[in-house]
């Protein structure tokens, strides 16, 4: 058992810490994307993944959980190759314990246990927290181009302001279930479209979309889709939520099939119809589909994006995960959450 501080030990997450790591994130982060911290949505996210359960260590004082460190798994897929990835999520330590260094040690010792199980880490950071990413050998990839599309300008105007999305999510059910979406028939056939893709994208499988946006307790997901003769030609996920005191839809991601740019467009323009917003985000791989019917569609670049760091864990990571041009992804990828 390895030693922080003269009180403080360190030691692997067992599932009796529910309690206690639930508490120790509500002190230390809040109520965090959801609004609340449940353990309905702990255990979707932690353990129900179907990349595999999350790595987490704890740091304890006295018989009580002072930190968390918790490593969530992810696949990513180059040109139909597996690379192993995880992501750094829900760091926490209680604020009568900081500055004793639990935030470092808990993330280098969870790095000693990756080693040979996963190929390198990868998170979206907040300002505050980046440095001391950096002073553990992270590496800063770029921001990834978010673009806007307001949908009433006349309220965007007065309220605008670009800061972060407040957490929880609006209730309101426009388009459709998520659910109903992904058990249409031809949905393999979408899925398929980005097998050949040579950049670092998410293995979207139907189990990993259902996961993602289907069984996700209180983040509100909503999706629309387009039939064409019996055939499902494309299909969009997205989510309601506030920002500020604006009401923002963010578009998680599209489907669609190669080269058919007009369909995405199409379901851009349908979240825009249905979703009573005031303004609609995204953002999709550099030269995809979705990128260029965005483009079409009227969205525009945001002053900012979210900032993307890595950091291999494995000795050859192809291609080089430090470069922006390496990585192929949508906002659902790097929604905190």
């Amino acid at each position: 058992m390895s030693r922080v501080a003269a009180d403080i030990s360190i030691r692997p997450y067992v599932d009796a810490d529910e309690p206690s790591v639930l508490e120790l994130l509500q002190a230390s982060l809040g109520g965090g994307p959801a609004g609340r911290r449940s353990s309905e949505f702990f255990r979707w996210k932690h353990l129900e993944n179907p990349f595999g359960r999350s790595l987490m260590l704890v740091a304890e004082s006295g018989g009580h959980i002072v930190g968390l460190r918790a490593f969530m798994r992810w696949r990513f897929v180059v040109s139909g190759r597996e690379v192993r990835a995880v992501r750094a999520v829900d760091t926490a330590t209680h604020p009568d314990h900081q500055g004793k260094g639990i935030f470092s040690r808990l993330t280098l010792e969870a790095l000693e246990m990756l080693r040979g199980d996963a190929d390198l880490v990868f998170n979206t950071p907040n300002e505050k927290s980046l440095p001391g990413y950096l002073k553990m050998g992270w590496k800063v990839v770029g921001r990834l181009p978010v673009r806007v599309r307001v949908r009433r300008p006349i309220a965007f105007a007065r309220r605008y302001r670009w800061i972060g999305a407040n957490v929880g999510t609006a209730p309101i059910e426009a388009g459709l279930a998520p659910g109903e979406v992904l058990a249409r028939s031809g949905i393999g056939d979408l899925l398929g479209v980005r097998a050949g893709e040579p950049r670092l994208t998410t293995d979207r499988s139907l189990d990993y979309l259902r996961w993602r946006y289907a069984d996700a307790p209180l983040l509100g997901y909503r999706a629309v889709d387009e039939v064409a003769a019996g055939e499902l030609r494309g299909l969009a996920l997205f989510r309601i939520r506030p920002r500020g005191t604006l009401r923002e839809a963010s578009i998680a991601d599209v489907f669609v099939r190669e080269a058919d740019r007009r369909t995405a467009g199409r379901l851009l323009r349908r979240i825009a119809r249905v979703a009573p917003v005031d303004h609609l985000t995204c953002s999709f791989p550099a030269g995809s589909e979705p990128e260029g019917a965005a483009l079409r569609s009227g969205f525009l670049p945001a002053p900012a994006g979210p900032m993307l760091v890595a950091r291999t864990i494995s000795d050859a990571v192809e291609p080089d995960p430090t470069l922006l041009r390496s990585w192929a992804l949508s906002l659902g990828d790097v929604e905190v959450f």
